[in-house]
């Protein structure tokens, strides 16, 4: 293992062995100043109640730390190291303390206090968290040492232990990795997942298993430099496994065959980063998660997508439960309506004395954004997180992103979101769940890992009233009778769905989605740059949905 700075000069530090002086401190407050540099932040923050004068450090010196930290986080070691009064050692020390320790990303927070010393130094104290990868992170509180030159400038007075207070000439960090061999992972019914078999999990096969053991374990050791012998353990990473499960293998909620043929569907994405999951409707388990490419981002669960007109089932929802409109109420359908800038319907498609059922089944946007006045402000915001649990914390068993429907900010992002864009976020793994729950009127948090289903420990969401459910159903099922998901009505069941086309920017084409649900199953689909939703990712489902039984056992 690399290992943290290699023998330097010797440092204001002495051996632990011996006892330190303590320098006299006085501790100037900065009232309402609070320097938070993350990485690639900006110290170019104001400079608060700091002033040159008798009674205030001077901020120059103040902006050199915020410079130092900044530069430090961001991963410019260089210009860190030419704002110390040892430019090469710094570099030297700060590339082999974050490279040795698998640190990526440091965080570095000011406090909001500066120390002046009797050393003729000012101390900025800070607290910097260390993202380990692969282990966590570590966090510690350090200070940062800035001296005036014969010039008049600052720069940070360089020594080890302004890296770490333990950091010295005589001590030195290891990262210690405990190797583990992870449990195997099974779906439902006991079958092995492989990364080999199922080339979409294998991102994700640790994670899972990491429920069992504990995840990867390691520590951050104290060692001293001559001997190697470990003098203290700074960071621990990781539990010790449960004796009571050790070796068991992880069963998830995953089906083998619908993973199978969730990978397979992929492909008429025709090479297009595209994901895509399948859940039970009746308890939210997931039966498959894929993604295009397999082996990269997950896409599925964590990806942060406009959803587009599939977030119609939302607006439907607010609309149905206020009473606000009917299917057969007509709700005209023009080309464009402005309001703050030009919507249109895909392809400028217009359908003149339309009922709301017609602009459902043909995902009219000017239809649903004309009946933005119909919601309040945060109205829609307000269902999908009370009926639908989005934007609410959601444990499955793997990372997650869940979603956030904001309160518009004006009337232009209001009608936005009533067609679900402006800030509207979710993925597949909440569209499968916002079908699931609409026709079937409870929200249940999806789970992939045996055990976390059904839990309401985490979510607090109400039922759906009955009419609404049959009515959304029944808009569901007429857009494949008769509407923009025709590509599935030839497939046996009952299917419903909804069709998306999700603007992204001026210069990339449209995501595509399309979420369907039949029997006890809801599916969801996005594929970026699709165009349309019932072209790109309506034979993705169209191919699932062929190779699958109408319901799960």
């Amino acid at each position: 293992m690399p290992e943290t700075a290699p023998p330097s000069p010797p440092s204001p530090l002495t051996p632990r062995s011996r006892r330190r002086p303590r320098n006299r401190v006085r501790a100037v407050t900065a009232v309402g100043v609070v320097l938070a540099i993350a990485a690639g932040g900006s110290y170019a923050a104001g400079l608060g109640s700091f002033a040159r004068g008798d009674d205030g450090p001077d901020p120059a010196a103040l902006e050199q730390a915020r410079a130092f930290l900044a530069d430090w986080s961001a991963g410019r070691l260089p210009s860190a190291a030419g704002r110390t009064t040892r430019p090469d050692t710094a570099q030297e020390v700060l590339q082999s303390f974050t490279a040795g320790l698998d640190i990526a990303k440091p965080q570095l927070t000011a406090a909001p206090e500066v120390e002046e010393t009797e050393d003729g130094t000012l101390g900025v104290p800070f607290t910097a968290k260390m993202p380990i990868t692969g282990l966590g992170t570590w966090t510690y509180q350090s200070r940062l040492p800035l001296r005036e030159q014969d010039d008049g400038n600052w720069k940070v007075d360089w020594r080890l232990s302004l890296v770490h207070p333990r950091l010295s000439d005589t001590e030195k960090f290891r990262l210690e990795r405990e190797e583990t061999t992870p449990p195997e992972v099974t779906d439902r019914d006991g079958t092995s997942l492989t990364g080999g078999a199922y080339p979409s999990l294998a991102p994700l096969l640790g994670r899972l298993a990491g429920g069992a053991d504990g995840g990867p374990r390691g520590a951050v050791e104290l060692v001293d430099r001559t001997t190697g012998e470990t003098v203290r353990t700074e960071a621990s990473f990781g539990k010790e496994p449960d004796p009571a499960t050790a070796g068991r293998p992880v069963r998830t909620t995953l089906d083998a065959d619908w993973q199978s043929a969730a990978e397979k569907a992929l492909a008429e994405a025709d090479g297009k980063n595209a994901a895509l999951v399948a859940l039970r409707v009746d308890n939210g388990e997931i039966l498959a998660m894929a993604n295009s490419p397999a082996g990269g981002f997950n896409r599925a669960a964590s990806g942060t997508y406009a959803p587009g007109s599939t977030w119609k089932i939302v607006t439907s929802s607010a609309l149905l439960l206020k009473g606000a409109v009917e299917p057969d109420d007509v709700v005209d359908c023009p080309k464009y309506l402005t309001v703050g800038k030009e919507f249109h319907n895909v392809e400028t498609s217009e359908y003149p004395g339309a009922t709301f059922r017609k602009d459902f089944t043909e995902s009219c946007n000017t239809a649903f954004i004309s009946l933005r006045g119909k919601l309040d402000d945060g109205e829609l915001g307000e269902v999908a997180r009370t009926y639908f649990g989005v934007g609410q914390e959601w444990h499955i068993g793997i990372p997650t992103y869940d979603g956030s429907a904001p309160v518009p900010k004006d009337e232009t992002e209001k009608a936005a979101s009533m067609i679900g864009q402006g800030r509207v976020q979710a993925n597949p793994l909440i569209m499968a769940s916002v079908t699931a729950t609409a026709v079937s009127g409870r929200f249940h948090q999806p789970s992939v890992t045996a055990g976390t289903a059904g839990r309401t420990d985490e979510t607090r969401t109400e039922p759906l009233p009955g009419k609404v459910v049959t009515q959304l159903r029944e808009l569901m099922r007429a857009t494949v009778t008769d509407g923009t998901a025709h590509v599935l009505a030839d497939l046996p069941g009952e299917i419903g769905a909804k069709t998306g086309t999700a603007e992204v920017s001026d210069d990339q084409d449209n995501n595509g989605w399309l979420v369907a649900h039949r029997g006890n199953v809801a599916v969801a689909v996005v594929v970026e740059e699709g165009v349309t939703g019932g072209g790109s990712a309506g034979p993705v489902v169209h191919s699932l949905l062929s190779a699958v039984p109408e319901d799960p056992s």
